[in-house]
């Protein structure tokens, strides 16, 4: 339960979501595929209301840094499959009990991380776009990790435009997930609550990544973020198991 946080637990989540602000602050994306499975080891009930959060309030912080190169227009199908892809995601919530989250939780973490190592290199046109879009809606509404699906289509783009395009499209599929999560009761006062104690690592991490952009050997790192992601994705079945 979100009320009985321990302080080790603020201080572990902050911290997780520091790395992960970082992350994705240089990269133009991470902080859901890093951030998410450290957030679920620490309490489950962080995820994906707490996360989708401070999702939320990094994305408008890369807004504010990206702004000048910034353009909707080549992510706009994107935009509209996520549209789709959320409300499918925000039915699947409220059909699902906990232990049935719990199994698509640790599915679908399991599935993004084998997104972001089959090596698949989608072509960046309109076609992909949407169905990049609609798959990132509905992982990242019920897990908060939305970023693998729509990374694939710009892995092969350069950093500032990764950046900022997807700083537009994370923009538009975080609102679209608060609002599908608020309806389907993932989001409340106690998310809230919990997303004024979070946000700081949120903040602090942002902030460092200015100073690491084109510095942190992202490549190097990727390993290890993904063998996190598929620990926690194991974790989570085990728990649906185990329940």
């Amino acid at each position: 339960m979100l009320t009985d946080l321990s302080v080790l637990q603020l201080i572990l989540a902050n911290l997780a979501l520091l790395a992960g602000a970082c992350l994705q602050g240089v990269a133009g994306y991470g902080i859901g595929t890093l951030s998410v499975p450290l957030l679920f080891l620490v309490n489950p009930a962080l995820v994906p209301g707490v996360a989708m959060l401070n999702a939320l309030v990094l994305t408008v912080l890369m807004m504010v840094r990206n702004h000048g190169g910034i353009q909707f227009r080549p992510v706009r199908y994107a935009i509209g499959g996520n549209v789709v892809g959320t409300g499918l995601g925000a039915l699947t919530l409220m059909a699902l009990s906990v232990k049935g989250f719990e199994f698509a939780f640790g599915g679908l973490i399991l599935l993004a991380v084998l997104l972001s190592v089959v090596g698949i290199k989608p072509r960046l046109n309109a076609r992909n776009n949407l169905l990049a879009g609609a798959a990132s809606g509905y992982m990242g509404t019920i897990t908060a990790v939305g970023g693998p699906p729509i990374a694939l289509v710009y892995q092969n783009e350069t950093g500032p435009l990764v950046r900022a395009n997807l700083s537009a499209f994370f923009l538009f599929s975080c609102i679209t997930g608060v609002i599908a999560l608020t309806a389907s009761g993932y989001i409340g006062v106690a998310e809230l609550k919990a997303l004024l104690l979070t946000c700081p690592g949120v903040v602090l991490g942002f902030w460092l990544s200015g100073f690491l952009v084109n510095r942190l050997p992202f490549a190097a790192l990727r390993p290890i973020i993904l063998t996190i992601a598929a620990f926690t994705g194991v974790a989570a079945l085990v728990r649906g198991v185990l329940g």
